[in-house]
């Protein structure tokens, strides 16, 4: 029998088959995090699910939105709008 290392985002419980990858995919949800934490201290009635959906579209799409940020604009119509289809928000794995 082989053995297969794995590792596992303590955030959502992801897998991946290194390291590398999983820290990566940890260090987009703290920043989604953070940008969610950002909409909802500015627009308090925003719905929290919507409000993480948008946290983790941002952070995926970073480069893009430093990108304008810096002068870019077009960098926006760049970004997929698909992107968020494979991460889970995180209120969603507290049910």
């Amino acid at each position: 029998m082989a053995v297969v290392a794995k590792w596992m985002c303590d955030r959502d419980n992801s897998m991946f088959d290194n390291k590398k990858d999983a820290d990566a995919y940890d260090k987009m949800l703290e920043l989604a995090e953070g940008f969610t934490a950002l909409l909802q201290q500015h627009i308090p009635d925003v719905d929290e699910t919507k409000a993480e959906e948008f946290g983790i579209f941002l952070s995926k799409n970073k480069e893009a939105i430093m990108q304008a940020c810096k002068g870019r604009v077009e960098a926006l119509e760049e970004i997929d709008a698909q992107t968020t289809d494979n991460v889970r928000p995180l209120s969603a794995q507290a049910s």
